[in-house]
């Protein structure tokens, strides 16, 4: 921002902090001719909108502000919604969600569980992976990068970034960590720990469900007479893992084993830290290059490019595989009405984990209780806005003078915003990590 600017940010405060609009606009263009040919009202963080500044490197933290109170919004929404189509599925009349309605439809579903399961259920969990979304970054550096006056272009298929934490994906340099390599395929024989299933080469204790034979203490079986849960004995067959473990037999998933071992070939991925280009998840901040061969607006951008990433973080779906038997004596019927209500449990109470573990690593970094990204996305943004608020920060952005008049009314709304999603999500998390434990464990 220039000498005149700068002072114009001083000496007309009321017209900065007045309402965008016609008024505003004909009063700031008496006092610097030629602004009202870029003056006019201010778009809104709320809505998204892309040029309130008119400067892209801090138009990217007002649009990631957006993407985050819009994120948190739908997952409540969503939230509420399952939580009322289940007290429908078990009979729990309610017209309206509150957070006494978690409770009850808790509830409910154990009392069904106790009615007609012996021995209740097993639940084989294995939670969702969330990651900063890099394509949202790549996109957004190269928006940056255009207006800043580069010959921006992305090549589709091509989404790298540097990656400050984990990269979970392809690493194109060198990749460490304990346990950082991951091979993926249909069936491997895993040195190392295996996620997925183990086709087991002889009885041995199974940390997860157990299909096949227990030698004492399975807490579910078919109507064969087959193991379909948690074994206390010895398991022959296969078994579900709920964790990473080590497999005696053959792996149906992904076998995870130090790098240099022999198994860690050019095919496999990274769970660790890269030194070079990230092509997959990075939980931390990413990096995206430079969308043009040669741009000065390249470093200046990346700032902004990162906030929007974690701000769009994904998470993949959680594994809930659920394991039980019938009592004796519950009729067919009942049997088929009950599948059709855990069913509708299942696919509604995944999506539930999966929206908590989406917000609560928006919120505070963590999933399953345990931080695994530190700052979280909404504290890293509210401190970047906190520190561009100062006049002199201001003035490092090449804002036009005609969006002066939007700048100051933006940052209160960003920051304001930020902190009623704080307040505003944290009982929606609590009621969540309710439904979450219970759909977790069966407990």
């Amino acid at each position: 921002m220039n000498r005149k600017l700068r002072g114009l940010y001083y000496t007309i405060p009321g017209i900065l902090l007045g309402a965008a609009g016609a008024t505003s606009c004909d009063k700031l263009a008496e006092a610097v001719p030629g602004v009202g040919d870029v003056c006019g009202p201010c778009g809104t963080v709320a809505s998204g909108d892309l040029s309130i500044s008119g400067d892209a490197k801090l138009d990217g933290f007002f649009a990631a502000v957006g993407s985050i109170q819009n994120a948190t919004a739908s997952i409540q929404g969503d939230f509420q919604g399952n939580i009322m189509a289940l007290a429908d599925v078990y009979g729990v009349g309610q017209a309206s969600f509150d957070a006494a309605l978690v409770d009850k439809v808790i509830n409910a579903v154990k009392a069904d569980v106790t009615l007609n399961l012996q021995g209740g259920i097993s639940v084989n969990y294995r939670p969702p992976q969330c990651s900063a979304d890099v394509n949202v970054s790549v996109q957004a550096q190269a928006q940056c990068e255009v207006k800043g006056g580069c010959d921006a272009k992305v090549t589709p298929g091509s989404v790298s970034v540097k990656c400050e934490g984990t990269c979970s994906g392809k690493c194109s340099g060198g990749c460490t960590g304990t346990a950082s390599c991951v091979v993926k395929a249909p069936t491997v024989d895993c040195s190392g720990t295996c996620e997925g299933t183990c086709e087991m080469s002889a009885a041995a204790t199974c940390s997860g469900t157990c299909h096949g034979t227990c030698s004492a203490g399975c807490s579910a079986t078919d109507a064969n007479g087959q193991c379909q849960g948690t074994c206390t004995g010895t398991c022959s067959g296969s078994c579900e893992l709920k964790a990473a473990a080590k497999c005696t037999g053959t792996c149906h998933g992904s076998c995870t084993v130090d790098q240099g071992t022999a198994q860690c070939t050019a095919e496999a991925e990274c769970n660790g830290k890269c030194d070079a280009d990230c092509s997959g998840g990075c939980q931390g901040s990413v990096t995206p290059p430079s969308a043009s061969a040669s741009c000065d607006a390249s470093a200046k951008c990346n700032a902004q490019a990162s906030a929007q990433a974690n701000a769009s973080l994904k998470c993949t779906p959680p594994s809930l595989d659920l394991s039980y038997g019938f009592k004796a004596g519950v009729a067919a019927s009942a049997q088929a009405n009950f599948v059709a209500r855990l069913g509708e449990f299942k696919a509604r109470g995944a999506a539930i984990v999966q929206g908590a573990a989406r917000l609560s690593m928006l919120v505070d970094g963590k999933i399953d209780g345990k931080v695994v990204l530190t700052p979280s996305p909404l504290a890293s943004l509210k401190t970047s806005l906190q520190g561009f608020a100062s006049a002199d920060a201001i003035g490092s952005f090449e804002i036009p003078p005609g969006r002066l008049i939007c700048v100051v009314p933006a940052f209160t709304a960003a920051v304001t915003g930020l902190g009623e999603v704080a307040t505003g999500v944290a009982g929606t998390i609590s009621a969540q990590a309710k439904f979450v434990s219970y759909a977790t464990t069966g407990a």
